[in-house]
């Protein structure tokens, strides 16, 4: 009888297997509007794939994570993207690469999330005190000070950051698990978004005083423009 039953309940997890992993493909963009016209389509979920007879070395390559880039702005930081959008041999394949270069003392890669992507970085460069948290309601603080060759992980669409704590210049390159993987840095999405969000929902949402709220408002609007 006990032979009979599992044959019974492994038939039916056989037969629920397929509908198991039946579900949408991940988004590749923010939203992508359904349509029924094609002539009046704009974009897909992903990009159009071009013959692959025609396919050359180009599309697969891209030259310039070696070069330091400029680190003067606001937060002392610049993040250079390897995605889709430079190396369109990437469509589909589900990964892409950044560099990110530090400025000393305090150069910040602000708190941010990756909607449609885990991130792993490595350190190449400099001394970074990274972390990411989790989501609510426990809201955990997840640490680490890393060195050259340390390695770690952000997991997907949790708020991370990453913050040069030496003296010298860091630099750190990050592989992600999407072809577009996104970006909503937290400061400018909430102070800089465009519209802004009426001033009275971030005083409600963020105990502040309205004039502190339009002066974060003022202040992250930079990023924007």
């Amino acid at each position: 009888m006990k032979t009979a039953h599992f044959i019974l309940i492994f038939c039916l997890l056989a037969l629920a297997s397929p509908f198991a992993y039946a579900s949408d493909p991940s988004p590749l963009q923010d939203f992508c509007v359904a349509i029924n016209d094609p002539k009046d389509a704009v974009f897909v979920n992903g990009k159009f794939c071009k013959d692959p007879k025609l396919a050359k070395a180009q599309d697969f390559y891209y030259s310039g994570l070696n070069i330091p880039i400029n680190t003067s702005n606001p937060v002392g930081s610049t993040v250079t993207p390897v995605n889709v959008a430079q190396i369109p041999g990437l469509n589909t394949l589900g990964i892409s690469l950044v560099r990110i270069d530090y400025a000393p003392n305090g150069g910040l890669n602000p708190p941010h999330t990756h909607p449609r992507a885990t991130e792993i970085l490595v350190v190449v460069e400099g001394t970074l005190y990274v972390g990411f948290v989790t989501s609510n309601t426990d809201n955990r603080l997840i640490t680490k000070v890393l060195y050259p060759g340390d390695v770690f992980v952000f997991p997907i669409g949790l708020i991370h950051f990453q913050f040069n704590v030496g003296k010298t210049n860091a630099v750190a390159f990050a592989a992600l698990s999407s072809q577009n993987p996104g970006v909503i840095t937290v400061a400018n999405a909430v102070f800089g978004s465009n519209p802004p969000i009426n001033p009275d929902v971030l005083v409600k949402a963020f105990q502040l005083d309205k004039n502190v709220v339009k002066n974060l408002q003022s202040k992250f609007w930079w990023a924007n423009n």
